[in-house]
């Protein structure tokens, strides 16, 4: 079995959708199609390869892939800055705070500065104060002078392990990566601290107050693109 020249697959899906970024189809395409490479020259039944591993990629199988989608030009998402740091040819570089100056505004003339996808429903919407907290020194701060109050924590996608000491003590967060269904998405339900996932901000000086509608609908997981983005939460500048 491979993948027709038209993209179409031979085989079923066990979600009949595509990837949530070209990358990770791009990636889970090769995977697939050096898994029908293999059964094909198996000679096996699908149940004696899956039973005897004849499927299973080797190292040097997923590092070829790995440069082949780099060779064309694809880069990764940043986890951890130490990633970025010490692979820097194969990590998309950090965005940082951006500002545009084209934010739109709410009913109330306030700037909106940020959206994402909400993690669960709280009781009510939070107001606070935006802190960025993206590497070690700002957690081991905060781990030792404590967090301050009223602290929405803005954290890029590495945030989900780094800030794991001092979660708990955050008033709200709003992560730059993932997904709701993340590890930080895990951790935040745990920890009862509203999360949104998966932001984008654009205005968001750190030390602003900001109001987040964590009182909308959780995110819905397997919505289409259309529904997701019309289910967004919105951060909006107070002052």
């Amino acid at each position: 079995m491979s993948v027709t020249a038209t993209g179409a697959r031979p085989y079923p899906d066990k979600w009949p959708r595509e990837s949530a970024t070209p990358l990770v189809e791009r990636y889970h395409s090769a995977v697939r199609a050096l898994a029908a490479q293999k059964f094909e020259a198996s000679g096996l039944s699908w149940e004696e390869a899956v039973e005897q591993g004849a499927l299973l990629p080797t190292s040097e199988e997923l590092q070829q892939i790995e440069a082949d989608v780099l060779a064309e030009g694809y880069r990764f998402d940043v986890s951890a800055t130490i990633s970025l740091k010490e692979e820097p040819d194969k990590y998309k570089p950090l965005a940082g705070i951006t500002d545009s100056g084209e934010q739109e505004s709410d009913e109330e003339g306030r700037k909106i500065v940020g959206t994402g996808d909400n993690v669960f429903k709280a009781p009510a919407d939070i107001t606070g104060t935006a802190r960025y907290i993206s590497d070690v020194d700002k957690v081991m701060e905060m781990l030792t002078e404590g967090v301050p109050e009223n602290t929405v924590a803005i954290i890029d996608d590495s945030g989900g392990t780094l800030t794991a000491p001092i979660l708990g003590d955050f008033t709200a967060v709003v992560c730059l990566g993932g997904t709701v269904r993340s590890h930080l998405g895990i951790l935040t339900r745990e920890y009862n601290v509203p999360c949104l996932m998966n932001s984008t901000v654009d205005g968001l000086a750190d030390g602003d107050t900001v109001l987040v509608e964590y009182s909308k609908p959780a995110a819905d997981a397997y919505a289409d693109a259309d529904a997701a983005a019309d289910n967004r939460v919105r951060v909006i500048k107070v002052s």
